[in-house]
């Protein structure tokens, strides 16, 4: 080999040592959330997704990437996305109750993990909850069987005659076994009912309209992906129209809303980045993580909202707030 021919040789090889080596770096692990709603409408979350990721080592744009897909309220939609995320072969998908269906229906094999609002095993998520088995686990952040004990808060609150309101979503998981119960409760007490189903954002306008015609003294806001995504928008109508209104998210109250009773889902999120999804980025298999059920609920309770809406909320149920906003 001449001279000329060796330093041409290593010229070449000095050009493409670099790309070998570029080439054999390992990629980071690819993280899919899938939401039903908006980026804007679900950023709390996201945030807390993160925050529990970085608690566990795993920093997005660092070690690891996280790619989002947004049905922007259009549930047709998520069987796209959820296949789009398969293929691109993601170490995980996550994402809430409502996606579930077109996730299990684009993969088998992708880990999975939810983040519910009811009860997993009624809306057939998983079998068992100590052993999800299969390519599924999650947790969840609330109950249907909450709804009565909202129902009892509203009518301590604002006793009869006037009818409690009910704004539902049959699309949610469990509706028909959290019908029954808050059928049952509205018995007990004694209390008109007046069902309002809602679907849409126009829909949930239609429905105040009703609230309004039938003199409503309160609202009780069911438990919906739908709702969740628009609670700015349900705070204000209750505000506007006079109608105290309780839900499940504390985040409501924070809209502006006057009461919630429940779990937390942004610590669900939360604990979703720092436990289940870093389990399983670290090698576990999903079905061996049990779902993690709450065993705590947590009343907030708003007297700014109260006082704008001219209550006075009794003593008794100001004892029972775990948070009072002044």
């Amino acid at each position: 080999m001449t001279r000329r021919e060796f330093i041409t040789l290593l010229g070449g090889a000095a050009v493409t040592w670099p790309l070998v080596a570029r080439a054999q770096r390992p990629s980071i692990p690819v993280i899919g959330f899938l939401d039903a709603t908006t980026a804007a409408d679900t950023a709390y979350r996201v945030s807390a997704f993160r925050d529990g990721l970085k608690e566990a080592g795993f920093i997005d744009g660092h070690n690891v990437a996280i790619e989002f897909r947004w049905a922007e309220n259009k549930f047709d939609r998520l069987p796209a996305l959820a296949a789009d995320l398969a293929q691109r072969q993601v170490a995980v998908i996550v994402g809430p109750h409502q996606t579930m269906r077109a996730v299990q229906a684009a993969t088998s094999t992708i880990p999975i993990v939810f983040v519910s609002g009811g009860d997993p095993t009624e809306s057939g998520l998983v079998t068992n909850v100590s052993r999800p088995g299969g390519n599924i686990t999650g947790l969840s952040f609330g109950s249907a069987s909450l709804q009565p004990k909202r129902l009892e808060l509203l009518h301590e609150l604002v006793p009869p005659p006037n009818p409690i309101a009910w704004l539902r979503d049959p699309r949610t998981p469990s509706f028909e076994v959290g019908e029954k119960e808050v059928l049952h409760a509205a018995r007990e007490l004694g209390r008109q009912l007046l069902a309002l189903n809602a679907q849409s954002v126009g829909e949930i306008d239609a429905a105040f309209a009703s609230i309004v015609q039938s003199r409503a003294g309160a609202l009780l806001i069911g438990n919906s992906i739908l709702f969740t995504s628009r609670r700015r928008q349900l705070a204000a109508l209750a505000a506007r129209h006079g109608v105290p209104a309780i839900s499940q998210l504390r985040e409501f109250v924070l809209a502006g809303g006057l009461m919630s009773y429940g779990a937390s889902d942004t610590d669900a999120y939360r604990r979703a980045g720092s436990h289940y999804v870093a389990s399983i980025l670290r090698g576990t298999k999903p079905g061996d993580l049990p779902v993690e059920m709450p065993t705590k609920y947590e009343l907030v309770i708003s007297v700014v909202a109260a006082k704008a809406l001219g209550l006075d909320v009794p003593a008794k149920v100001l004892a029972l707030a775990d948070e009072v906003i002044e």
